[in-house]
């Protein structure tokens, strides 16, 4: 039953991004040649809808499904592994034209090449997986 209500909230989700045209490949090169307000808008609500989330989470003592209690820990100051992380998603963002929650949308929606792109992005994960105790963190 559990699993059944993260399927409806990833439904959801999937619909939401679609009819925002959040996963259009045409939306996200408009963004980044700088001639569209769109994807920067739907990213200024997220991170404005956060903020609030967390906020109303650490005033008000939210709990968690167990009980327990939600507890968010102060972030270390931003460093350089910050920047090349954020360039290197922004640069595979830019490339492939859709950011990791989106392809499993165009996946559903038929776009059967992005299948590479999914292969990508699991094969990064892998690698990163196999090398990152040797990186810089």
């Amino acid at each position: 039953m559990k699993a059944l209500k993260y399927l409806f909230v990833g439904f959801v989700f999937g619909i939401v991004l679609t009819k925002s045209e959040a996963v259009s490949w045409y939306r996200i090169y408009e963004m980044f040649q700088f001639q569209s307000f769109h994807m920067f808008g739907i990213i200024m609500v997220a991170i404005l809808t956060g903020i609030i989330g967390i906020q109303i989470i650490k005033r008000k003592c939210i709990n968690d499904l167990h009980g327990f209690p939600i507890e968010i820990q102060d972030k270390e100051p931003g460093s350089i592994r910050f920047w090349v992380g954020g360039i290197l998603f922004g640069l595979g963002w830019a490339l492939v034209g859709a950011c990791p929650g989106p392809i499993f949308i165009l996946l559903g929606a038929g776009f059967l090449p992005v299948l590479l792109v999914l292969f990508g992005a699991l094969f990064g994960t892998f690698l990163y997986g196999l090398l990152k105790d040797k990186l810089p963190h």
